[in-house]
């Protein structure tokens, strides 16, 4: 049986639709643990059938680091302009804008890399791992194993957040798009520091 005190929490954990919640407490006998990882995964079900849509709303956040040394400027859109005032979408854009300055990112994701970006990474990988006297194929999984790690550091998307290495930006992205129902995405972004 569900309760409304079950709803409730998880209205207020996650920002779900109430019947969504109902449905997923249902199909979870009550278990909320189980009912909030269905609700997420449903979340990513409906991110990816908003990928085709296009986003012309959206703001432009900044953030400027207490010390005034870190500045950040965001540019993250949404479908509509009524999402993009939303607290949602405001604390998502805040959250990224910390992720960007902690974390120093220079990509949005791994497509914007340029291919000659990482030649010059591989060949100083290549370099250090050729002294070893490992075998050649256990060399090339090392090198694609450092390369994919690097990728994940450099690009914005792909970076463990730093409120919880659990979740990726992706995610975090993924889980606002579930809760306000439109497709969300980074554009563009700026970081400086003196």
């Amino acid at each position: 049986m569900v309760s409304i005190d079950q709803i409730k929490q998880l209205r207020d954990e996650t920002g779900c639709a109430p019947t969504q919640i109902k449905k997923a407490l249902e199909e979870s006998k009550g278990d909320t643990d189980k009912a909030r990882e269905l609700l997420r995964i449903w979340g990513k079900n409906v991110s990816i059938k908003k990928v085709s849509r296009e986003t012309k709303s959206g703001l432009i956040e900044t953030y400027l680091h207490a010390n005034a040394t870190i500045g950040v400027m965001l540019d993250i859109r949404c479908e509509t302009d009524f999402v993009a005032k939303s607290n949602d979408f405001k604390t998502l854009s805040h959250e990224i804008c910390l992720q960007i300055a902690a974390m120093k990112p220079s990509f949005v994701s791994e497509n914007e890399i340029p291919e000659g970006f990482l030649d010059g990474e591989k060949k100083i990988w290549a370099e250090q791992i050729a002294g070893s006297g490992k075998p050649e194929k256990i060399v090339e999984q090392i090198l694609e194993g450092k390369l994919n790690k690097y990728k994940q550091e450099i690009c914005l998307l792909s970076q463990p957040w730093i409120k919880d290495d659990a979740k990726i930006i992706k995610n975090l992205i993924e889980d606002t798009t579930a809760k306000v129902g439109e497709k969300i995405e980074v554009k563009k972004f700026a970081r400086y520091e003196i």
